[in-house]
């Protein structure tokens, strides 16, 4: 969908983990893919991953990357898993996304440079954040024990 397609051009930043656009390709799933190295958006309410509960981390599904504990996850009601905080500080990127005729600040992974989804000043307290992230682009690990 094009409606979901961002159109400002990927940060000049380099990232630990760098790989071509086909090996990508054959290491992601098409909806990753498209999500994760594309700047594509997940239609709401349709990742397995906003009903989780359980105690955990959710990972960057392109290189593993440690993103946000289970534990900062809320129900925004937006249809996206939603966190009011990373896992750490290094963990998440931001940069300014122009696009749909806004300005919004989107979140990449600190690793790989992967689309995560945008952060918004309307989240809960401690922070006031709201992470909305695609599922697609994440991964989770449930916690041992």
């Amino acid at each position: 969908m094009a409606f979901f397609k961002r159109e400002t051009a990927a940060p000049a930043e380099t990232y630990e983990v760098q790989k071509p656009e086909d090996e990508w390709r054959r290491e992601l799933s098409p909806e990753q893919f498209r999500v994760l190295r594309g700047h594509g958006t997940e239609r709401p309410g349709s990742s397995p991953l906003n009903g989780e509960k359980r105690p955990g981390t959710f990972l960057c599904a392109g290189c593993g990357q440690a993103l946000f504990d289970a534990g900062a996850k809320y129900e925004s009601g937006t249809g996206w898993p939603s966190f009011y905080a990373p896992i750490g500080e290094g963990a998440v990127g931001t940069q300014t996304d122009r696009s749909l005729f806004m300005t919004r600040t989107e979140v990449h992974c600190a690793r790989c440079g992967g689309h995560l989804g945008h952060v918004f000043p309307d989240g809960p307290k401690p922070t006031g954040q709201r992470y909305c992230m695609n599922g697609a682009a994440m991964r989770f690990e449930p916690q041992e024990g």
